[in-house]
C-alpha cells in the first residue's frame, strides 16, 4: 500500500502520520545549575551588546550630521548661524536621549568590556570639539568635554516638558504641583537625607582613547574647513575680527598654526598601548592633513595674487609624496 510503510518489526505505519515527540535525554547532575547560570549570563551579554551596537550606530549617524552642518560655517565666530545652530541643537537633543538609554548598559567594568562597540563616542567627541573650535578657535580639554557628555546624558534622562502636562478636555494643562513639605518646626530634629549615589542617573564617561581619537579625526575636519573657507573668502580660517598682534606687526593666528600645534602634540605623544595599528593609522592621516593645510597656506601666501577667487588647490597627491631622506 502506497500510504503505509513498515517498520523494522514489519508493522504497518503511515508515512504522513503524527511523529512521536523527541525523547528528552536531559542529564541532570551537580554541574547542571552552573552551566545554566553561564548560559543565562551569555544570553544577557549578547543582548546587551546588541542594544549598545544599535544605540552606537544612531549616535554615530547624528554626530556625522552635526559635522556636516558645521562644515557649512564659513568663519570662526562665537555665534554660529541660526539655522546651523538650530540643526545642531535638534540633533544634540536626540543624542542626549540615546546617551541616557546607553548609560545603564556601560557602567562599571562594562564600560571597558564593550569599548569596541562604543566607537560612537569618538565621533561625538569629534563633533563637539569641532563645534568648540569654530566658536573659540581653541581645543577643549578632556575634562571639560567629559562634563559636556555627562550633561547631555542627564538632559536625556530628565523628563520632557510633555511629561509635566496633563491632557484635559480643555487641552494640555500643567500637572498639579506636589504636596508641600512639612514645616521645619513640625520636625525640628529631622533633616532631609542627602541623595545617595545610587539615586542619581547614570552617565556616560569618555575615556582617554575616546578623546584622543576624536581629536585625531578633528584634524581632518579642520583641513576641510580651511580649504573651503580659503576658496570662498580668500583668507585662511581665523577668528572673526582678528587683527594684528599686540605690537602691531604680528600676523593674526590662522588655522595653519593650530594644525602645526596639533601635529606637534601628537608627534610627541607615545604610541597608544590599546591599539597601535589604529594609533599609527590615525597619526599618518593627521600628518597628511597638516601637510595639506601647509601647502594651502603656502600657495595663498606666495602666489595668492595669481589665483582667482574660488580657486582650490589639488591636494589629492600630497599624502602620497615620499619624503626625501
Amino acid at each position: 500500500m502506497s500510504g503505509y510503510k513498515r517498520d523494522w518489526k514489519g508493522n504497518e505505519k503511515r508515512r504522513d502520520g503524527p511523529k512521536p515527540p523527541p525523547k528528552q535525554n536531559l542529564v541532570q547532575n551537580q554541574y547542571t545549575p552552573m552551566f545554566e547560570t553561564i548560559r543565562a549570563e551569555l544570553d544577557e551579554h549578547h543582548d546587551r551588546r546588541e542594544r549598545i551596537v544599535k544605540i552606537s550606530r544612531d549616535i554615530t549617524a547624528l554626530s556625522k550630521k552635526i559635522i556636516f552642518s558645521l562644515q557649512r560655517v564659513r568663519k570662526i565666530d562665537p555665534t554660529l548661524p541660526k539655522n546651523i545652530q538650530s540643526e545642531i541643537d535638534t540633533r544634540l537633543s536626540e543624542i542626549a536621549k540615546l546617551l541616557a538609554a546607553l548609560a545603564p548598559e556601560v557602567q562599571g567594568i562594562n564600560r571597558h568590556r564593550y569599548a569596541r562597540s562604543l566607537m560612537c563616542l569618538e565621533e561625538l567627541a569629534e563633533a563637539l570639539t569641532f563645534a568648540h573650535y569654530l566658536r573659540t578657535q581653541t581645543l577643549i580639554g578632556p575634562a571639560d568635554l567629559n562634563l559636556v557628555v555627562q550633561d547631555l546624558t542627564r538632559q536625556g534622562a530628565a523628563p520632557s516638558a510633555s511629561e509635566d502636562t496633563v491632557m484635559t478636555d480643555d487641552g494640555p494643562t500643567p500637572a498639579p504641583a506636589p504636596a508641600p513639605a512639612p514645616a521645619p518646626d513640625s520636625a525640628p530634629d529631622s533633616a532631609p537625607a542627602p541623595a545617595s549615589a545610587s539615586s542619581l542617573p547614570a552617565v556616560v564617561d569618555l575615556t582617554q582613547e575616546d578623546y584622543l581619537y576624536g581629536v585625531f579625526d578633528l584634524t581632518g575636519e579642520m583641513m576641510r574647513f580651511a580649504t573651503t573657507s580659503t576658496a570662498l573668502s580668500g583668507t585662511m580660517g581665523m577668528a572673526a575680527g582678528a587683527g594684528a598682534g599686540a605690537e602691531g606687526n604680528e600676523e593674526p593666528r590662522t588655522i595653519v598654526a593650530d594644525m602645526h600645534e596639533l601635529g606637534s602634540f601628537f608627534e610627541m605623544l607615545p604610541v597608544g598601548a590599546g591599539n597601535k595599528f589604529q594609533w599609527n593609522k590615525k597619526l599618518d592621516v593627521t600628518r597628511q592633513s597638516v601637510r595639506k593645510v601647509e601647502r594651502l597656506g603656502y600657495d595663498r601666501t606666495i602666489r595668492g595674487s595669481e589665483r582667482p577667487k574660488g580657486w582650490v588647490p589639488d591636494l589629492s597627491g600630497v599624502g602620497d609624496v615620499e619624503e626625501e631622506e
